[in-house]
């Protein structure tokens, strides 16, 4: 599908902009999955201030989405229309210590803040160590591994609101639940602030290390995969519901569910975005046969379906 392209005008009305505008540009080489159709328009910005200035200026009625490394994600075929925005590590991803405090930019990998604090022996954002997204999809999500989460070491986040307008959130203000922040959806997170502990060194490379173990010997992390897909339901875990429905395996084109940890899906080679999405409902489907039991999608879902 190939959109109308309206970068030409988006230029005319910001001629101050300094990131990068592109037309019916590819997604699927920025996700996880390999799927999935253009953005109408991928805007990259060069910095917070850009940022605002690109939304102070866009028109109300053209939507906004945006991505970081494309983890957990499924764009669909037919694509994105409007703006997908996202943010570079050159213009967001730089980390820093300051005491027991450790700032990032969203674009920062939530390795990269795990491993920051390690080096400047801070402990407790270890768990980030297994976690294969951006901090900004982590303050997103309340994003979280191996028995800790986002809410428990932020200690503000900053965005900026559709119009441009600068804003900070408190730890509280975030409205942290269970895989999810209650932060308006149109807050685009630009860096945050977290607090972790003085540790000793070793410590905090034995439980990176565990983290690390963990994911390798547990999950797909070899596999075009966009990690866990459904939230656990309260009380139980999804991969047993999933599994108890007889979905280990399941295959519809070239999406599959894995053999190694059901609560991932996976493209085999040939997978359409349709083909992941499918699956996926076709999951959720036997899981409530079988059980009662909902599964609610923790991988976001944008575009048009084909």
């Amino acid at each position: 599908m190939t959109f109308s392209d309206i970068t030409p005008e988006l230029k005319t009305a910001m001629p101050e902009l300094r990131g990068r505008l592109l037309a019916n540009e590819p997604l699927g080489p920025l996700t996880w999955f390999r799927v999935g159709g253009p953005a109408q328009v991928l805007f990259t910005p060069a910095d917070e201030d850009d940022l605002a200035y690109f939304l102070a200026h866009l028109p109300g009625e053209i939507p906004v989405y945006v991505v970081g490394v494309g983890s957990n994600l499924i764009v669909r075929d037919g694509g994105v229309p409007g703006v997908v925005i996202r943010l570079s590590p050159r213009g967001f991803g730089e980390t820093s210590v300051d005491g027991d405090i450790v700032s990032a930019g969203t674009a920062a990998l939530d390795k990269r803040v795990a491993e920051t604090a390690a080096a400047a022996n801070i402990g407790g954002l270890e768990f980030y160590f297994g976690i294969p997204g951006s901090i900004g999809g982590a303050l997103r999500m309340n994003a979280g591994a191996n028995g800790a989460e986002t809410k428990d070491v932020l200690i503000e986040a900053q965005g900026i609101g559709r119009d441009g307008t600068k804003h900070r959130f408190s730890n509280a203000e975030m409205k942290f639940v269970y895989r999810n922040s209650g932060v308006d959806p149109s807050i685009i997170f630009t860096s945050a602030r977290f607090r972790g502990r003085i540790t000793a060194p070793e410590a905090i490379r034995t439980r990176m290390a565990e983290v690390q173990t963990h994911r390798e010997t547990a999950q797909p992390i070899r596999e075009k995969t966009g990690g866990s897909t459904f939230k656990n339901p309260p009380g139980h875990s999804a991969w047993q519901l999933i599994d108890a429905a007889g979905c280990r395996g399941l295959r519809i084109g070239g999406a599959q569910v894995s053999d190694m940890h059901c609560n991932f899906l996976i493209n085999t080679g040939s997978a359409t975005g349709h083909d992941i999405e499918t699956l996926g409902e076709t999951v959720r489907a036997r899981v409530r046969e079988n059980s009662g039991i909902e599964l609610h999608w923790e991988i976001k879902r944008i575009g048009i379906p084909v």
